[in-house]
Parts: structure tokens; C-alpha cells; sequence
């Protein structure tokens, strides 16, 4: 199973050539692949804020191309305690690491940030 990060999810959604061969791979062979509530989100934030611009029927383009959206749990939200390196980082990114970590899945991301954790269940969307 695959949880997407933000960009990820839009660079499928748009079918962008900076989502990798690799990343591409991995969501064709994936039993599924889920998309966090924080995630949509975090993109009507930004929408709102007028850097960004996605579809107003974000989640249900979202489930149209096969994802799974993901609720969030007040465990997800608690388990960001076990990544303290983040703490100062996206809070929507460690809220994402800690849901994939909890559901053991593999988070989908090109943040550099979060790919320098060097966790096995995080990959370089890029590749």
C-alpha cells in the first residue's frame, strides 16, 4: 500500500513527468494507494491562499483515478510524537510520515526533508 504526499498526488492527477518511472511503478503494482485527508487539506489551503490551484471536487477526482482518501485518526495525529527530527518541519508532512508509518505503507514524496530521514518506507517520488 502507497500514501501519496501533496505534490505526488497532483503530479499523478496531471500525469506530470516529474512523478519517476519507479514511483510510477510502484503505484501500478500497489493494491492500493491512499491520499490523506491533510493532504486535501492542505491544497484547499493553499488554493484558498491563492498559490495553488486545484479542483473544487478535489477528493472526488481524487477517487475517480483509483485513490483511496485516508481519514485521520487522533493516533495519526499523536504518532507524530515519534518523529522528533520533524518538529519544526510541515506539520501536514509529519502528520503524512506518521500515518504511513502506523499503516505500514510507503510514503510516495520528493521532500528532501523527509527523504533524509532515510526510512525504508519513504521513496523518492522522483525516481
Amino acid at each position: 500500500m502507497l500514501l501519496l504526499d501533496s505534490h505526488t498526488a497532483l503530479w499523478l492527477l496531471d500525469d506530470n513527468p516529474r512523478l519517476g518511472p519507479d514511483a510510477r511503478h510502484a503505484i501500478s503494482l500497489a493494491t492500493r494507494v491512499h491520499v490523506s485527508a491533510a493532504t486535501v487539506w492542505e491544497l484547499t489551503i493553499k488554493t484558498m491562499l491563492g498559490r495553488l490551484s486545484v479542483p473544487v471536487d478535489l477528493p472526488a477526482r481524487l477517487t475517480e483515478q483509483g485513490l483511496t482518501l485516508l481519514s485521520i485518526t487522533a493516533e495519526d495525529a499523536e504518532a507524530i510524537r515519534d518523529y522528533p527530527e520533524l518538529n519544526r518541519h510541515d506539520p501536514f508532512d509529519r502528520l503524512l510520515v506518521a500515518q504511513a508509518a502506523r499503516a505500514r505503507m510507503r510514503l510516495l514524496t520528493a521532500d528532501d526533508v523527509l527523504l533524509n530521514l532515510q526510512r525504508d518506507f519513504i521513496l523518492d517520488a522522483r525516481k
